[in-house]
Formats: structure tokens, sequence, C-alpha cells
């Protein structure tokens, strides 16, 4: 099975709850929503935690559906052929996939500041093994599409690129693999040994493991480090029914072991340009986990906010870090920042009972979801000076759109979101920040009236919720936590 602390963490956010108060101040500044339409189909999307699909330029990446209907095994999230977009000059660009595959589907993972992206594309074969349509770790670059390879298998995957278009991701080798690090890599079952990889200049380089059979790489910084997280053995654990996975700092050709905070599973979720890596991590006997920092050799365990669970997703170039905790008791999971020493409840919109912070950036903007434990409605918000802001104030009316996950925000204050249709087709938006005291003059009466109307909530009193069963707690988790990449399937948890 996975770790208990994926049911752990299921159970953490699903609880209960009583709301915590936050303050939300008049707004002071105006959003202009983009909505990024299609390719022809009917859906597309950001790439959710882990990945930037906004670079400082403005410049957008994303996967959006094309006319062209496809079938099983090519089905997703719907039976349309999904391919990547850029969104440059105000341009939706489809970068289509890899040439002379007829069903050439592809997605993004990561934007850098040339505006070069890091993703996948099908590569035309079915695996034999587990019957899914392979894929190619590839570059878009200078209007080219560049196939990145295997170590020999039938898959590959890109997830992060650096500025000096290193990137990172995993390969499979022909090896067969008696033990499976794809849940915790993109959350898909890998036929043969996965390897870590760092690729520049059409070189690709094998960063082996920490001594088991598996690595991946997720993120890469400006200097060339890359993190990740690998088996360390292949002796199984009766807690996880795999072997101990530990994450990794690789620099200068060596792959640094962090260690964990006593369990035997624990994940990087972000990496950045000082080194600083942050993720999760079990404690001792994987019945829980907690945030985790590391730095300068040193693994430090941030606590939560009175709870027993707690995930780090990133962190700033000034060492702040976001994600989400458990309150006392475990009644709700809410997001968090931590600095200086210093963890920080940021609360949840009023009606919700709980939240989860994605990302900051210098300006201590962060943004993420303000959502009801027991599900239901989502909602895309910016924290920013003590205040939560409901990003659906700045929808106009009319357009339906519910903006339910905010991916990502860069250091000009624009922002990348998920939103939802009445019908139920998916869309990537952007929010574009006005100046200071500036209006949205395009914004509706209605629209104008939703933001006053917030400016006056404060969330004080309980909100009472049913807890789940174990089931539905999963498949909230895995809805909430566990989408990486649009395209894929979740694999379940083992039993």
């Amino acid at each position: 099975m996975k770790s208990r602390t994926l049911m752990c963490i299921a159970a953490m956010t699903l609880f209960a709850a009583l709301a915590v108060p936050v303050r939300l101040a008049a707004q002071d500044k105006r959003y202009k929503l983009i909505d990024l339409g299609t390719l022809g189909g009917p859906n597309s999307y950001f790439t959710f935690i882990g990945a930037r699909s906004l670079n400082n330029r403005g410049m957008a990446t994303g996967s959006a559906d094309t006319a062209m209907a496809v079938s099983p095994p090519f089905c997703f999230n719907d039976c349309f052929l999904a391919h990547t977009f850029v969104l440059q000059n105000g341009v939706l660009i489809d970068l289509g996939g890899l040439p002379g595959v007829n069903i050439s589907q592809s997605g993004p993972n990561d934007i850098n500041a040339k505006g070069v992206i890091a993703g996948i594309a099908f590569n035309g074969t079915i695996d034999p093994v587990i019957g899914f349509p392979a894929f190619d770790a590839v570059v878009w670059k200078d209007g080219q599409i560049i196939d990145l390879g295997t170590f020999g298998g039938t898959f590959s995957y890109a997830n992060a690129i650096n500025n000096q278009d290193q990137a990172v991701g995993f390969a499979l080798n022909t090896t067969p693999d008696s033990f499976d690090l794809g849940d915790f890599c993109e959350n898909f079952p890998m036929p043969t040994q996965m390897r870590a990889f760092i690729w520049q200049n059409g070189v690709k380089q094998d960063l082996g493991t920490l001594g088991g059979t598996d690595s991946c790489a997720l993120y890469v910084n400006q200097r060339g480090q890359a993190a990740g997280h690998s088996f360390t053995d292949s002796i199984v654990n009766p807690s996880t029914g795999l072997p101990t996975i530990d994450p990794f700092l690789w620099d200068r050709g060596r792959m640094l072991d962090l260690g964990s905070l006593g369990g035997t599973l624990g994940v990087a979720n972000w990496l950045n340009n000082r080194g600083q890596i942050v993720g999760q991590s079990d404690l001792v006997g994987d019945g829980t986990a907690h945030p985790f920092l590391w730095e300068r050799g040193s693994l430090k365990d941030l606590g939560t906010l009175g709870g027993s669970f707690g995930i780090a997703i990133s962190v700033s170039d000034a060492g702040d870090i976001v994600g989400g905790a458990t309150n006392k008791n475990d009644q709700a999971f809410l997001a968090f920042v931590w600095k200086n020493g210093v963890m920080t409840n940021l609360g949840s919109l009023p009606g919700d009972d709980c939240s989860l912070a994605t990302k900051i950036n210098s300006a201590g903007q962060i943004v993420g979801s303000s959502f009801l434990c027991a599900g239901g409605p989502s909602h895309a918000v910016v924290w920013e000076r003590g205040s939560i802001i409901d990003l659906n104030a700045f929808v106009s009316s009319g357009t339906g759109l519910q903006l339910t996950e905010a991916d990502f925000i860069n250091e000009r204050g624009e922002i990348s979101a998920e939103a939802v249709l009445p019908n139920g087709d998916s869309r990537a938006v952007l929010l574009i920040p006005f100046g200071r005291g500036q209006i949205n003059t395009s914004a509706t009466a209605s629209t104008q009236d939703a933001l006053a109307h917030i400016s006056t909530l404060n969330h004080t009193g309980p909100v009472t919720r049913s807890r789940l069963t174990p089931s539905e707690m999963i498949a909230a988790v895995r809805a909430r936590f566990g989408k990486r990449y649009h395209i894929l399937a979740l694999r379940a948890p083992r039993e």
C-alpha cells in the first residue's frame, strides 16, 4: 500500500472544522480576467501543484483541447486531442506534439524566463505492459519541439526547466521494476525502472539513485541544482509496502540524501534558487507527516497549526514557505505561510472550512484555494496584507465562470487560475492586476457589488460539516492534492 500518510492527509483535509477568523479588507486592487479559451475543443487547463505556468514576462503555458475527437485509450478528461499552448503577446499559440505522430497529445509542466517550455508528448506507441499510450519528455524551444528520449524504456517526463535551458525529469530504462515510484513522481504506474535526469544541449544525464531502483528529478534552480526523491534501498517497509523514499538534492554531480523526520516516506515539493528545499516527510511509524525545510545540510520540521499533519508546497527565494496543515484536533486543513520561524494560519473564505496555499512571490502575495473540507465548490483566492480575496469577485456577470484554484503568481502579481463553466467545461484563466487604486472599468455593476460585499464579511462562526467515509476522503484528497497533470489518470492507493 501507499504510506498511511496519504490516508492521513486525506483525513486531515476533510474533517469537520470550526471556521478560522479571517479579516477581509476593502480592495484597493482590481484584476482584469482573461479567459484563454481553447484550441477548438471544450477544455483548457494549467498545470497545478509542482509546476510554473506563468513567467515574469507574462507568458503562460497550459494544455487545451483541439477540435479533434479521439477514442480510448486516448481519452482522459474528455475524448478530445489536447495540445500544449503558449500565450504570448495576447495570442494563444498551439505548440502541437511530436511530428509524425497521429494522435499527438502533449502537455507542459514548466516555462522559463525566455519562454522555453518543458513537458511531455505522446510518441505514438502503446506500452505493452500497462496498455497506456507512451510519452516522451520534450522541450519546446525556438518554435521547435525537442524529443529528449528515454533510457531505453517506454516513458520519460520533463517537469522543470531553468533559464539555462537545463531540464529535469525522469526516464525509464528497460529493467522490469519490482517497485513503483511513479505514484510519487507524476501519479502514474511505470512498467520499468525510472531514473532522474538532467538534460542540456541535447545531452541527458542519468543522475542515479540514493541506493534503490528508482528516482525522479522534479525541480531545477538557476544554479543547476536539482531536487526530487528516490528509493534508498530495496527493503520493503511494512508501514508503506514500499522501500524507503527520501528527498534528494543533486548538486555538481552528487546526489545528497536529505533524510527524513523519522518515517520511511518523504518527498520534495519545491527548490528555490538558494538551494532550499521544502516538502513533506513521514514521522516515526508513517502514521503522520509534517512539512519540512532543508537547507545547508539540516532538515527542519516546520510543525503544524496545532494538529497532526501538514505539507509544504513552495518556498520563495526569500525563504518564505506556503502550504497547508491541520489545526487543533485535526478539525480543519488550512493554508499557512511560514516566515522567520513562525507558521501563520491564512484561514479560509466565509462559508469554507479548509484552504491550501500553493505559491508566494517576493511581494508576499500568496495564491491558492478555499473550499469545503467535505467537498463542494472551491474558490481561487489570493492572500495579501492580511486579507483573503476571493478572485471570483473579478468575474464579470454573464460569463458563468467559477474560479476554483489559483495555481501560480509571478513577480508582477499576475495569477494563473483554473475555472469551470456551468456545463462543466474547464478553462485556464489569467488575472492581470491593474495599478493600485485603479478600477477595472470593464467590471460590471454586479462585480463591483460583489467586491463591496466581500469586504464586509468576517468569518467568525462555526461551519458544521459531516465526516466523510474513508473512500470519500481518498477521492477528495486525490482531487485536491494529487493533481499534477491533467491528462494523466491518478493511480488508486495500494491496499
